[in-house]
């Protein structure tokens, strides 16, 4: 089969980054967890005191720092999956607490901080053979993928998903914060300017509110499958 190139988007907390680690696992891709690296931009940012008391953003100072903010990925052995490190620490855990969830939207409508992540996004997968999700992997990232998927699932489903998430890995978790969260997440990331999260023309649409991750992985290796021999 040919290599080709991966975009899975969609709304927060729909299960994208498990589908796609695991298929890329599965078909030998490289992975790419988007929303991680804007997780981490945002981690930076309330590491360095770019937030106002007020909820806004100190732009000026992120913008000059953004060539500061390197992230990568390596892979863990342990749990086959890559991990988030950003300036060289791993940051897997902190960029997925709530604090983190609930900033990370104004962050990344911010036109000068996709502009940097779409650039590494793009290099990233300039060879192909990867598999990438976020917001505007099929729209902005990579247009002329040969494969498009758009996940969607009930709020009330996604934030019981997170909340069983962060409780299994022990982190304090609140529903119905976590409900309010996504369902913000869901207008801010739609509404934005900047590549809104929107479902491209030629995108398969899954909604996996009733799937098990097993059905989900099936399906997916399905249309990937499809794709490859085109």
């Amino acid at each position: 089969m040919k290599k080709i190139t991966i975009a899975i988007d969609g709304y927060s907390s729909c299960g994208k980054s498990t589908m796609a680690k695991d298929l890329a696992k599965e078909i030998g891709y490289v992975y790419v967890d988007t929303g991680a690296m804007y997780r981490s931009v945002t981690l930076y940012a309330l590491r360095h005191n770019m937030f106002m008391s007020d909820g806004s953003i100190d732009e000026t100072r992120l913008q000059k720092q953004m060539n500061q903010i390197q992230i990568t990925f390596r892979f863990n052995p342990t749990t086959g999956r890559p991990d988030t490190y950003l300036n060289g620490e791993l940051v897997e855990k902190e960029i997925r607490g709530l604090e983190v969830s609930a900033h990370v939207s104004p962050i990344a409508a911010l036109p000068f901080v996709r502009e940097a992540m779409v650039c590494q996004q793009q290099q990233m997968g300039r060879e192909k053979g990867i598999v990438m999700d976020g917001r505007d992997i099929g729209t902005t990232v990579f247009p002329d993928a040969e494969l498009k998927i758009f996940v969607t699932a009930s709020p009330e489903v996604r934030a019981q998903r997170r909340f069983a998430e962060l409780r299994e890995k022990g982190m304090e978790a609140n529903y119905d914060d976590i409900l309010k969260n996504v369902e913000e997440r869901d207008y801010i990331d739609s509404h934005r300017e900047v590549s809104p999260l929107r479902k491209a023309d030629d995108a398969i649409e899954l909604d996996n509110s009733n799937l098990t991750i097993e059905e989900q992985r099936a399906w997916l290796f399905n249309q990937y499958k499809k794709a490859a021999k085109m």
